[in-house]
Parts: structure tokens; sequence; C-alpha cells
């Protein structure tokens, strides 16, 4: 590993990454070999996550190609040096400009349940801002791993761009190299792992995590019911909910809740099936571990289980799980599920404040979710709490947005990337003033007592406004 540090941070010492020609020829050849390679990715994704070519495309395919996309449309742009008036107290030095120079020397250890968009868009990031990449792929996304090591081998040189994998061992050994820069997609338990092993280097580290209690969705009385089901249904279909943004508990106004849950219910059967947990198009569970996970904590709630339940450990596939009633403060809604279960916690509406304080109390969620009709609520809501995004009366797309960061904060992350945000994430802003040789006052140099020292105050005051 150290050997592959040192080749790429000599390459970097080359230059070649610093134009931004360069950076565009290179994410060009990454965007034109995830097009030609969509059917490889296609296939890794059914091995490992039971994904169909249509969830594949969308949740990882196409999010990288429009990821790159953006990136080549707006490098040039966001790269360009800024420049700035310096101000009367740096006269007659009047041109400073910041440089958005890349660290250099980046890791990027990636998760397994979106492999192939939480790789390469990551990495195209790095690429957009100029630096050499080691890629950490997960271990437990087999197929998807073995396809994108491939993949990079073909494309790019291993001092500029290259994957290694392995299980926690070879992260471990990663993780003890000298970086410039890590980062890190998973949870917040490795999160901290993660952030110790760059306390040492004082590397700095972005952490993309899914929050330590879950994320939050709230539908009060007011809400399109029928519309906050279909959208919730498929958000859990959506990769059996392994996903970070993923909506971890429900709260439902305890007025519609009976109402809201056989809709949900119905909108689970419409969209999957009358037996989700048999249907090719579901995606699984990425390990036995995680099914066992799973059923397990199922089994706990089972009775309380007013639909789904049911699992083919076999196939690693577990149905949609709705649990009704559970209470705010059940162990089930204090911790990131990852899976398909989903727990409705009912609230009088009119307490709906209090149940806000309630999830505000908790570690910051990577995602919140508001279903109402009260838009004027819902935007004080998003504007006071502390979370990493989301919507009102919809979910998930706001990840879809360009020009817009995505990140946590907290237990939920630190960083944000995306377009251009994940070209300022992977690169350091630097200011360089340009100095004047002429018509230097001595106002900033000694003595500073006396009629002299008096008359610089008087100036300094005037100036420093």
């Amino acid at each position: 590993m150290m050997d592959i540090v040192e080749k790429q941070r000599a390459f970097f010492k080359t230059g070649a990454t610093l134009d931004i020609k360069w950076r565009i020829a290179r994410l060009k050849e990454l965007r034109d070999a995830v097009a030609a390679h969509e059917e490889e990715f296609e296939q890794a994704l059914a091995a490992d996550l039971g994904r169909s070519r249509v969830e594949a495309y969308l949740c990882d395919i196409g999010p990288t190609i429009v990821e790159i996309n953006e990136m080549i449309r707006g490098l040039r742009r966001w790269a360009r040096p800024e420049r700035h008036f310096s101000g009367l107290m740096c006269f007659p030095s009047i041109i400073t400009k910041v440089f958005k120079m890349p660290y250099g020397v980046t890791l990027v250890i990636s998760p397994f349940n979106f492999p192939i968009l939480l790789t390469l868009g990551v990495v195209a990031a790095s690429i957009c801002g100029g630096n050499t990449v080691v890629v950490k792929a997960s271990s437990k996304s087999s197929a998807c791993t073995a396809v994108l090591k491939k993949f990079i081998a073909d494309i790019f040189p291993p001092e500029f761009v290259t994957l290694v994998d392995g299980g926690h061992d070879v992260a471990d050994m990663c993780l003890d190299q000298r970086w410039d820069k890590i980062f890190y997609t998973g949870s917040p338990v490795v999160g901290r792992h993660v952030l110790e092993k760059a306390a040492v280097n004082l590397t700095p580290v972005t952490l993309e995590l899914g929050g330590e209690t879950g994320n939050w969705c709230v539908v009060r009385k007011d809400a399109d019911l029928q519309d906050a089901a279909r959208k919730i249904a498929f958000f859990k279909l959506c990769n059996a909910g392994q996903i970070c943004i993923n909506i971890n508990q429900v709260a439902v106004a305890e007025e519609v809740a009976g109402k809201f849950i056989d809709l949900l219910a119905a909108e689970f059967r419409r969209q999957g099936g009358e037996r989700i947990q048999d249907s090719d198009e579901y995606p699984r569970m990425i390990t036995e571990a995680a099914y066992d996970k799973c059923a397990s904590l199922a089994d706990e709630y089972r009775s309380r289980i007013v639909f789904g339940g049911e699992g083919s450990r076999q196939s690693l596939r577990y149905s949609p799980t709705i649990i009704y009633p559970v209470a705010p403060d059940e162990p089930i809604v204090r911790s990131e599920l990852f899976c398909p279960l989903l727990p409705v916690v009912p609230f009088k509406d009119s307490e709906v404040d209090t149940l806000m304080a309630t999830i505000a109390d908790r570690e910051h969620p990577l995602a919140m979710y508001l279903f109402t009709s009260n838009t004027r609520w819902a935007w004080k809501v998003m504007s006071t709490q502390q979370y990493g995004g989301g919507c009102i009366n919809e979910v998930c797309i706001h990840l879809m947005v360009k020009g817009v960061p995505f990140g946590g904060t907290g237990h939920s992350g630190m960083g944000a990337y995306h377009g251009e945000w994940g070209f300022r994430e992977f690169t350091h802003p630097c200011t360089v003033l340009k100095g004047s040789t002429r018509f230097n006052l001595p106002m900033r140099e000694h003595p500073y007592s006396g009629a002299a020292g008096e008359k610089k105050l008087k100036l300094l005051r005037l100036f420093e406004r």
C-alpha cells in the first residue's frame, strides 16, 4: 500500500493533474467508460443486491453519468481563480487572488449499497479537483468491486487512479498511510474509526454517514395521504431500504394513522405485488448477517406487524414490513435500521411541535421528510432543525437536484459534495496577494508611539471599517 501511495504522490508532483483540460479529458474518459460498461454494472448489481435493470440505472449508473457531465460542463468556471480587491488596509497592493488547489493524494472508501454511484461519483469529484485517487471498495458488494477494479485499471494508470479490494484489514492498512484527503461513506461507528486514523496525520476528512438514530418522516393529518403512501412505499422498496437517506421511521398523526397504514399497505402491494419477497425485481439484503438482523428485529415486534414480516433467507429478500404502533422512545426508532422494516409512530397532530423537539434532541439525521399541506409550518421546521437535507411532500429526490450540496452534520457526517460542491470538497482555497514595490506607506511599521503613533492610529480607525 505504501508503494501505491508513493507512486501516486510522485505522479501528483509532476503537475499533470493541475491542468484543467487534462482533468476534463479524464472525466470524459470516465463518463464514456461508464456508458460502455452499463451492462456489466447491471449484472454486478444484480449479483450483489438483486437489482433489476431499471433500478440499477435509476439509482447507480444514470446518476453517475449525470454527475460527471455536470463536472465536465462546470469545471472551467469552478476552477477559475477568484479575483478580489485587497482593500485600503493593503494599499498599494490592490490585487488578491484565491486559487482552488487540489489536496494531492486522496483515499476514497466506498460502501456496498450504491457501489457504482458512491464509488465513481466520488472518484469523479476527486479527479475534478485535480487529485490522484486510491479507492477502497466494499468487500460486501464483491461482484461490483471486481467489475470496478478491472474497469478502473482499464482506463486509468494506477499512479493516477487505482482500486484495492479486501476486508477491514485492508481498510486499516489504507488508513495507516499518510493521505492528503480522505472521503468515507458508511456508518457512524466506522466514521469515528476513520477520524481517529486520520487524526494521526491531521488529514482532512469528509464523512457521509447514515445517522445514528435514522431519518424521520412526519405525516400530518392535513397531508395528502394517498400521495404520501405512494412515495413512501416507493422509497422503502428501493434497494430494500438499504439507503443512507431512506426513511427509518414514519411518524403519523394518530387522527389519520389507520387510514394511512391501509393506503401504505395497498401501495406496497400495487408497486411490488402480493408477495414482494418472491419478486425478482425486489432487491435483497446484502449479506446473510444483514438478513438475519432484519428478520430477528421483525420477530421482536411480531405482535405489532400489520403488514409484511415475511422473507426468504435463501434469496435474502425480506418484505417491506409495517410495525404499528411504536412509541418514540423504543429501541427500534433509536438506531439506523438500514432494512425494509418501517416502524410507525403515532402522535397527536396538535402536539407535532413536541414531536419535532424530540427529533431535534437526538443525533442529527442525514435526511428529513415532511408531508403536510401547511407549507408555512414545513418551511419553518426545515429552516430551524439540524439535518443533512430533505423534502416537503416528496422523498429522496433532493439528492438529484443539480448545483446543490449533499452531506450531513454531526452523526450524519461532515462536508458536502455533488457537482461544484464536490469540486470544493476536494480542493483547498489558497489566498495570494500581489504586493507592490512602489508607493508603500509606513503606516504598519514602527514607531507606534508619539505623534507618529497617534497619526497611524487615526488612519487605522479610518481604514479598518
